[in-house]
């Protein structure tokens, strides 16, 4: 890893807010992660560092506010400007095709002068749960005043929110603005390579020149697809997350979770700790080699880190988590399903990774922070209520593996007496897949589209969904906002009082618009 400045003193100890294992427990608990993790492995040390003024800048900046999704452009030139940006964006490569090369983004990045390098880095992959864990992450660095970029994708609702600075959406106007300062080198690259830069490469580059320019002390950064080949496989992650691997993209990154994981196995760097969640058999022992071959630590879920205990409680639930220090308890994440527990220890661990606990210190995290942390996540379009009378539940599975953790948490967190699903999906995904896992939970289903160029058509939808419901379960309304509608009606067709919900799911782009039109954003 490259050199940068850093704060000797500060980097012994990491954060100020340690608290010391217990005797009885949490030690016993940090040898056995010693030996079975391989302990020290001589990272970087400043990769722990709190480097000096930031508290004083994030303190200027204020706490994240609102519900992470950013609000219309104020002024009509500003919405101009960002309507420009975005439409030279939209005139590039899509993010969907996936290139194998770094050649581009690699070129871009010398002539920025490496901004990547300006700061540490958690890097995060897998199939579903990289947004909110990285959300959470972003949540618990910011607890110990450290000032978080965040990189995320795809958006919900602005291509703004992408790019996060303190826990908060970068301002439309910075956005113009970062983008304007790099667009002489864009297009200077653009005419040395043999093909332009793709939509989701210059995004990546615009991240990390606003993260330098903030500056930022920590990135937390979400791959687009896959690992390797991903634009944002420039950087070196100290950190990297592999949140649960399952088929998604099969086109592009394997027909199986083994292949799937080779690909994203490349954002394990040389003496990093990779964080893996609960994983497919085949997909841990590709995740695993890659780890020796590299030289990282180790750390699993299940065996090193994981969630102890969890209960439903009002507006999300109750959680006990087994971190690599020790154990945290009365953990209170306003999120839903067990899969979102899953995600908080995945978090957690990456968190206490950076901070050198586990390796380099038996101590835990500071559990009045934890805790302030993970009460303060907000995730959007993942089972976020958004209408009540009826309930209208937004959540933004695409794939099988995610419609069917949400399937089980709507079934935990609400108990619907009568849940009518609004579906719009993209073309390419496993549709049937995707509705054969919410088939046992909705009564009805209305099928429409999205106005993405992407979406799939209504007619051919629901031509599958009459093989997975029943022609009489299934409804269409190739428009979204008379399927909204549609099924509201059929949802208070049992009364205000009869239990009944609907959930708007198949797509991001669908949940992002859909949050629109109900007047969330």
């Amino acid at each position: 890893m490259s050199e940068r400045p850093r704060n000797d003193d500060a980097q012994s100890d990491g954060p100020d807010r340690f608290d010391d294992a217990d005797d009885n427990g949490a030690a016993g608990a940090v040898d056995e992660f010693d030996e079975i993790a391989a302990a020290e492995t001589g990272r970087d040390p400043d990769l722990a560092v709190i480097e000096a003024g930031s508290r004083t800048l994030r303190t200027q900046s204020g706490p994240p506010q609102g519900d992470g999704v950013p609000a219309r452009p104020a002024g009509p030139e500003v919405e101009r400007a960002l309507r420009e940006v975005e439409t030279e964006l939209a005139g590039r490569w899509g993010e969907t095709k996936l290139d194998p090369s770094l050649v581009r983004i690699e070129a871009l990045m010398d002539i920025l002068g490496q901004p990547q390098r300006a700061y540490p880095s958690i890097h995060i992959t897998g199939t579903n749960g990289k947004t909110s864990t990285a959300r959470m992450i972003e949540a618990l660095l910011g607890g110990f005043d450290l000032r978080t970029g965040r990189y995320t994708s795809p958006h919900v609702q602005s291509v703004t929110e992408r790019i996060s600075l303190d826990g908060a959406p970068i301002a439309p106007e910075r956005f113009v603005e970062t983008f304007r300062d790099i667009e002489p080198y864009i297009q200077m690259t653009d005419e040395r390579q043999g093909f332009r830069l793709s939509f989701f490469e210059v995004l990546t580059a615009m991240a990390y020149a606003a993260f330098a320019d903030a500056p930022v002390d920590v990135a937390v950064v979400e791959v687009g697809m896959g690992g390797t080949w991903d634009a944002t496989n420039v950087i070196d992650g100290s950190v990297a997350v592999v949140t649960p691997i399952s088929l998604d993209h099969t086109d592009r990154l394997g027909s199986t979770p083994g292949e799937i994981a080779s690909e994203k196995a490349g954002i394990v760097k040389k003496d990093a700790t990779v964080v893996l969640a609960q994983q497919p058999v085949d997909a841990a022992q590709v995740l695993l080699k890659r780890a020796v071959e590299v030289d990282a630590t180790v750390a699993r879920e299940g065996m090193e880190f994981g969630v102890v205990s969890r209960e439903v409680a009002v507006g999300g639930q109750l959680l006990t988590l087994r971190g690599l220090g020790g154990e945290y308890p009365e953990i209170f994440l306003p999120l839903y399903g067990a899969h979102q527990a899953h995600n908080a220890a995945v978090a957690l661990a990456a968190v206490e990774a950076f901070f050198g606990i586990g390796s380099e210190h038996a101590r835990t995290l500071d559990i009045d922070v934890v805790r302030a942390a993970f009460a303060a996540v907000v995730s959007p379009g993942r089972l976020e209520v958004v209408r009540s009378s009826p309930s209208v539940v937004l959540d933004a599975a695409h794939n099988p593996g995610g419609a069917r953790a949400a399937a089980e948490a709507v079934t935990e967190a609400f108990g619907f007496s009568r849940l009518i699903g609004v579906v719009g999906a993209s073309e390419g995904k496993d549709v049937r897949g995707l509705l054969e896992a919410f088939e046992p939970i909705f009564t009805e289903v209305v099928v429409t589209r999205n106005s993405s160029h992407r979406a799939l058509d209504a007619d051919e939808l629901a031509a599958v969904a009459v093989e997975v419901f029943g022609s009489e379960r299934v409804q269409v309304e190739p428009r979204l906002d008379d399927a909204l509608e549609a099924a509201i009606t059929l949802a208070e067709e049992e009364g205000e009082f009869s239990g009944a919900g609907v959930l708007v799911t198949g797509s991001v782009i669908t949940v992002g618009e859909a949050r629109m039109l109900l007047g969330r954003g």
